[in-house]
């Protein structure tokens, strides 16, 4: 019988660490399964731009924008979002948020849709990360995830291109995307 290796944090950290991991990539880590992100297109970084300058004023004290970097979610999932907003008060330089940290997710998604809807979206509700949201390239408009309840979110709702959305941590605080 063939098994799959599950992978902890600790264990691809340290492989990292030791440079058995290709530097030029980016990985994240999925309920023990190890996934080669992809390069970054044109619109996808030419989005990003947009959201992390707009997100870093709009909330500069009150939350840390963090950009593709990792957020422990359990000792099998390490998974890189595009934006996280974040307890501003937290010191993460000798741990990586944990979920009680974010406010909000925020994946930009054209060729990984199906990836960033399906198990990634799953391990976020998992983790209880409150509110995702996915600015759905290909489509045009973002789709907002709330309520986490086991593995999916009770509430998910579209929002167009050029409408208004709230962050649940911000209630007054309207975001315009894409």
């Amino acid at each position: 019988m063939v098994t799959l290796k599950k992978w902890t944090v600790e264990e691809l950290l340290a492989l990292d660490e030791t440079g058995k991991l290709n530097p030029e990539k980016r990985y994240e880590l999925l309920d023990g399964e190890v996934y080669e992100m992809q390069p970054i297109g044109e619109g996808h970084a030419n989005e990003m731009d947009g959201l992390v300058e707009g997100l870093v004023l709009q909330f500069s004290g009150r939350a840390r924008v963090r950009s593709q970097n990792p957020l422990y979610l359990e000792p099998h999932d390490l998974p890189q979002p595009d934006i996280a907003l974040l307890n501003p008060k937290r010191d993460y330089s000798k741990q990586h948020p944990e979920p009680q940290d974010v406010y909000l997710v925020i994946e930009v998604s054209d060729s990984t849709l199906a990836y960033d809807r399906g198990k990634k979206l799953n391990r976020y509700a998992l983790a209880g990360i409150r509110e995702v949201w996915i600015v759905n390239l290909k489509d045009n408009h973002t789709e907002v995830y709330r309520d986490p309840m086991g593995e999916e979110y009770l509430t998910r709702f579209v929002v167009k291109a050029g409408e208004a959305v709230t962050p649940l941590a911000f209630p007054k605080d309207s975001i315009i995307l894409l």
